[in-house]
């Protein structure tokens, strides 16, 4: 058993304990074993569980892992402590705001022999799943992924990095990817910001990724995929499971807690978020040369 403790209790924070709680049966899910909570404000107990404080979740030794939901700016901190203190830590995505930290805190974990794994639910969705297999072989010519949302909390960080998720997407579906150009549009009194980038695949296929966030706008995401023999405009509906995406994400980090991944698993995981995380580092310095 590991003896674990969730930090943040938003609304992914309260997910977690609740999965926690009631783990996948015969899973790597029930290898975790909840001792409590952290959260910076004095709370009651959640779903039963007691709050902790930070300072014990760090030093006691009945706590092996940890899993941080906090806010976007708060997670390289988090994770460099609990590291530093020895503890396994899964993440929300993005792990860190820029390229060179999330490297450190994974050469920080691979030093240290433990498990530092980044939360991708996104790459669990029905529709992903379902999405992936419907193009498998086919040939891309041009593709574009539209995501629309509402304006992103302070601390958030730079949209390629709060919106990593969609450069995993495609780096998922379609390899290693390059950065041609990228703008960033923002309207501040309306609480509107857009970036749009231009990226091309190893054979020179453009794929653009817009992400655009106003007050009001709906979360949702828009696809134009050209292949040479079809072309796909809307995401297919994929079949519901009966497993949660977080619980699924608890199993693998359970998984790998229990070393049962295999290691070129865990090492093309390790490079894509890498590879992930330095197309949103390029990203931003574009758009940031860009504003000048």
């Amino acid at each position: 058993m590991f003896g674990c403790v969730v930090v943040g209790v938003g609304v992914a924070g309260q997910v977690r304990i609740r999965d926690l709680l009631t783990p996948l049966e015969a899973s790597a899910a029930e290898i975790f074993s909840l001792k409590g909570f952290v959260s910076r404000r004095m709370l009651e107990k959640k779903q039963g569980v007691h709050q902790i404080p930070l300072e014990e979740a760090l030093s006691h030794s009945d706590v092996q892992a940890v899993f941080v939901c906090t806010e976007n700016g708060s997670h390289e901190e988090y994770v460099r402590q609990f590291l530093e203190a020895g503890k396994h830590v899964c993440v929300e995505y993005p792990m860190a705001l820029s390229y060179n930290a999330a490297a450190d805190l994974m050469d920080q974990a691979q030093q240290k022999g433990l498990i530092l794994h980044e939360e991708h639910i996104e790459l669990f969705a029905p529709a992903y799943k379902q999405l992936k297999k419907d193009i498998a072989g086919k040939q891309l010519e041009e593709g574009s992924l539209h995501f629309t949302g509402g304006p992103l909390k302070s601390g958030a960080g730079f949209p390629s990095f709060s919106g990593i998720a969609r450069i995993t997407w495609l780096v998922d579906l379609f390899g290693e990817l390059r950065v041609k150009a990228a703008a960033t549009d923002e309207e501040p009194e309306k609480k509107r910001s857009k970036m749009t980038v231009l990226l091309l695949t190893k054979d020179q296929k453009p794929l653009t990724w817009t992400e655009e966030r106003a007050e009001g706008l709906s979360r949702g995401k828009r696809i134009h995929l050209r292949f040479s023999s079809c072309t796909v405009t809307e995401l297919p509906t994929g079949v519901r499971e009966p497993v949660g995406l977080f619980m699924q994400d608890t199993v693998l980090f359970g998984m790998k807690l229990q070393g049962t991944v295999p290691p070129e698993q865990l090492q093309a995981e390790r490079s894509r978020i890498l590879h992930c995380s330095k197309l949103a580092e390029e990203i931003r310095r574009l758009c940031q040369d860009t504003t000048a």
